[in-house]
């Protein structure tokens, strides 16, 4: 069970008979193979009721809301399968021992700086000229070692992200100008793709985490805040490289994105509805690739490299095996 749906017409989603249909304003009728759904994820202007939540409850199908601009707006996630106590005292002691916690956010930041520099190292192959980035990102990965508390830990992250950012100009073709990551709303078309992007990397974690016991407001190196799942944030952070910014560069240097595929208007870009759905489709394929797993000795997706980072989390909490963060291998 790992598909996930998205929905980008205006409409209503229902329970009909045993499946979910979306009627459309048109009056278009779509029926989603729910027996095999990870999640649904609302893009478009959707109307729906208790009969349909208390459905994808029961096949334990999560629905994410996004809003305008393209942000996650929230998630009606399905009763939680995986209750445990004892997960949650941990993850509360080790949020509240500084050291601990510093242990846990380092060991993110270094994961999160190892996947950046993968993709730098990738380009830095092909005829690029980026030995200065890759020589910063370095100096992060050694500066995160000593890092003495959590708000220093974010600061190196920061600079590590500055600086990998730094070279997207450089990749990015004619007509895809960077110049910086801003946000809230995006300022361009490479901001509004890794806005929406990111967005999609959030709410999959957000399912992940769901899988397991673990309480996705008790968080490591973000601090928890009200109304945000912050561990997903911490984890998210994790895998944007390797997923928002691989399907950003493959969509525009192979030119499946247009001018028509972007909106701009009162200082913000947003996508459209088809550039959504061409990013999306990018996004889910992406998470259906496969990789060997060099501990699991199988194959698994993408995807379920975000639930395995829930669970590595989990058992170092648990039984105190060393947490190692999710390090492209490949």
């Amino acid at each position: 069970m790992n598909d996930n749906y998205h929905i980008f017409s205006d409409g209503r989603v229902e329970r009909h008979n045993d499946t979910v249909r979306l009627v459309t304003d048109d009056d278009e009728k779509k029926y989603l193979p729910i027996e095999n759904a990870e999640a649904l994820f609302l893009h478009g202007q959707i109307d729906f009721n208790t009969r349909v939540i208390s459905f994808l409850d029961d096949h334990g199908v999560a629905m994410h809301v996004f809003g305008w601009n393209d942000y996650y707006s929230g998630s009606i996630m399905p009763e939680r399968g995986q209750t445990s106590g004892q997960t949650v005292v941990e993850q509360v002691r080790a949020y509240d021992d500084e050291a601990h916690r510093g242990k846990i956010a380092r060991e993110i930041v270094d994961g999160s700086i190892h996947n950046m520099r993968a993709n730098v190292t990738y380009y830095d192959n092909r005829d690029y000229d980026l030995d200065s980035t890759l020589d910063a990102l370095d100096r992060r990965r050694e500066e995160i070692q000593s890092a003495e508390s959590v708000e220093e830990a974010m600061g190196v992250e920061a600079s590590a992200r500055r600086a990998y950012y730094g070279i997207f100009d450089q990749i990015l073709p004619e007509g895809f100008v960077f110049g910086g990551r801003k946000y809230n709303p995006p300022n361009n078309k490479v901001n509004s793709l890794i806005s929406f992007g990111n967005s999609l990397v959030y709410a999959n974690i957000v399912s992940a985490i769901r899988a397991t016991a673990l309480d996705p407001t008790i968080s490591y190196l973000h601090e928890p805040g009200e109304r945000r799942y912050s561990l997903a944030l911490d984890l998210a952070d994790l895998f944007k490289p390797v997923l928002t910014d691989r399907v950003v560069f493959r969509l525009v240097n192979r030119g499946q994105l247009s001018d028509d595929d972007f909106d701009s208007e009162m200082n913000a870009c947003l996508l459209t509805e088809t550039g959504r759905e061409t990013f999306s489709k990018e996004f889910e394929q992406t998470l259906d690739r496969t990789i060997e797993h060099p501990r699991l000795n199988r194959k698994v997706s993408y995807q379920y490299l975000l639930r395995v980072e829930a669970y590595k989390l989990k058992k170092h909490l648990l039984t105190g095996e060393p947490y190692e963060s999710f390090e492209r291998w490949w």
